[in-house]
């Protein structure tokens, strides 16, 4: 048979995925694992919208929608923009998609040409680097160490911009590193790309909010309270806890709708219906609050393992802001971090994520930690990992 088509040869594996195989398989085989590794907490989505798509389902509202979502879902959408965060925007700019890897897929077919360059900071999520690589473009991994807060910074985007660089993709929240950009920081970065635009003739400035609401040393900002011209991507999964929803969005310039309807119509139809209909309740009052509590217990997640985590050894260099992740230095232990963490999942039933998975620079030498199990569960797997690190020395 041919060989698949060479772009997919060169989208790499998401190793947190076998490491999941993995950890499932040994729970299958009876062993009681402990799961730091896949970003997805272990709340339920909370019952103000399961309760709404159950009353939507119930009302016949199972068949498609526009293909750019539900308006009433885009108003409430702008709304919420509006109420939280005091920024105007017209719904029309808002396209809903099937998780904000569905935004993702969007703007990266509408935007991006062939052996265009998306720069990214290295570590960061990988796949947003092989959403490039699906539509003839690539990524452009810029090293950011712990003196950047592990961010492109506007010296890193002027130092690293090419003819061909079309597109700055930032995170704030970040994954794996938590670290959160200050609305001065997205501003300069804003300035930075602008800048960029004159010269070379295209410049772009996206930034992912999907773990916007998850911030623990401030309050949540948006890039659009700076920049305009910004796109956000963002999602229902992480802070309003819809992960298997499927259902995210994304926010543009007026003038790309046209084109993002089009591809939207022509990828994947429509959003899920169901979860757009319990996402209308996503921003009740009732439902807020609970958000809002379970953000308190991740907080004490993650402050418990800032303390126990040093303990054991491990280095954090820079102190996560939001999201549920620890982006921890293991040099002490391994320069191999795919086999550090094969090795600590067979010994201890402790899951947890490489930092190759994350980009190349410092990646073996780093892993990351998802403080998506409860706090007894995390002093459990920090018990196991303190046993098992004693006996390796």
């Amino acid at each position: 048979m041919k060989k698949p088509a060479q772009r997919s040869q060169e989208i790499q594996p998401f190793q947190v995925m076998a490491i999941l195989a993995q950890a499932q398989a040994m729970q299958a085989e009876g062993h009681d694992v402990i799961h730091l590794e896949v970003g997805e907490p272990d709340f339920t989505t909370a019952e103000p919208m399961v309760n709404a798509a159950i009353s939507a389902m119930q009302a016949g509202h199972t068949k498609y929608t526009p293909a750019l979502g539900l308006p009433q879902l885009r108003e409430r959408i702008a709304d919420y923009y509006q109420q939280r965060f005091g920024v105007s925007i017209n719904p029309q700019r808002i396209v809903l998609t099937p998780g904000a890897s569905g935004a993702l897929l969007l703007l990266s077919a509408a935007r991006l040409d062939v052996n265009d360059k998306l720069l990214l900071a290295d570590p960061g999520y990988p796949c947003n680097r092989h959403f490039a690589r699906t539509f003839e473009a690539h990524g452009q991994l810029v090293p950011a160490g712990p003196e950047d807060r592990y961010q492109l910074t506007p010296s890193l985007i002027r130092q690293h911009w090419q003819a061909d660089t079309k597109v700055a993709l930032v995170a704030s929240p970040a994954n794996p590193t938590g670290t959160v950009l200050s609305l001065d920081e997205m501003q300069a970065l804003a300035d930075e790309v602008r800048q960029q635009r004159a010269q070379h003739g295209q410049g772009e400035l996206w930034v992912d909010e999907i773990y916007q609401g998850l911030n623990y040393n401030s309050e949540p900002q948006t890039v659009l309270s700076v920049a305009d011209d910004a796109v956000v991507l963002n999602s229902f999964s992480k802070f309003f806890g819809m992960t298997g929803w499927r259902l995210g969005w994304c926010v543009v310039p007026e003038s790309w709708v046209p084109t993002m309807d089009t591809l939207a119509q022509n990828l994947f139809l429509a959003p899920p219906t169901p979860a757009q209909y319990a996402a209308l309740a996503a921003f009740d009052d009732d439902a807020m609050a609970i958000y809002e509590q379970r953000r308190q217990e991740l907080q004490q997640r993650r402050d418990y393992l800032l303390t126990a985590l040093p303990q054991l050894g491990f280095n954090i260099p820079v102190i996560p802001e939001g999201a549920f992740y620890i982006y921890a230095d293991a040099s002490r232990f391994t320069d191999n971090s795919l086999e550090f963490c094969a090795e600590a999942l067979k010994a201890t039933g402790v899951a947890f994520t490489p930092g190759v998975d994350f980009g190349e620079y410092q990646a073996n030498t780093h892993v990351r930690f998802a403080f998506t199990t409860n706090l007894s569960r995390l002093k459990q797997a920090v018990e196991r990992l303190a046993d098992w690190l004693a006996e390796r020395s």
